[in-house]
């Protein structure tokens, strides 16, 4: 990330004579500071969703039937989970919510 600012400085001390240089290593620090804070900024644009609450509003396949507690897979993962109105194996469910390690999953609402 420095190589603005560094190229600069090579360039004052060995190439560009003083009042130039001045300028030069002034426009380069510049340049370098304000490159840092767009890639700061950039990075902080939004937080990772972490832990089982990131969960909520992903696709998964029912794995055991849910008749109304079962198994099913999302992001490559068994959990166990709980389907009122049921599901078969095979199926695709969605996680409409969390409780404690049970994932309560409803069926995908068709589109036709």
């Amino acid at each position: 990330m420095a190589m603005i600012f560094l190229t600069s400085l090579l360039l004052a001390l060995f190439v560009v004579d003083p009042p130039w240089s001045y300028a030069l290593v002034a426009i380069g620090g510049v340049l370098e500071l304000g490159e840092s804070w767009l890639f700061m900024r950039w990075s902080r644009r939004r937080s990772s969703d972490v832990g089982i609450e990131a969960l909520v509003g992903r696709r998964a396949v029912v794995t055991a039937a849910c008749r109304p507690t079962g198994q099913v897979r999302v992001a490559g993962e068994l959990w166990r989970a709980n389907c009122e109105v049921g599901a078969s194996a095979g199926d695709e469910v969605v996680v409409s919510r969390v409780e404690g390690l049970t994932l309560v999953v409803e069926p995908l609402p068709d589109d036709g």
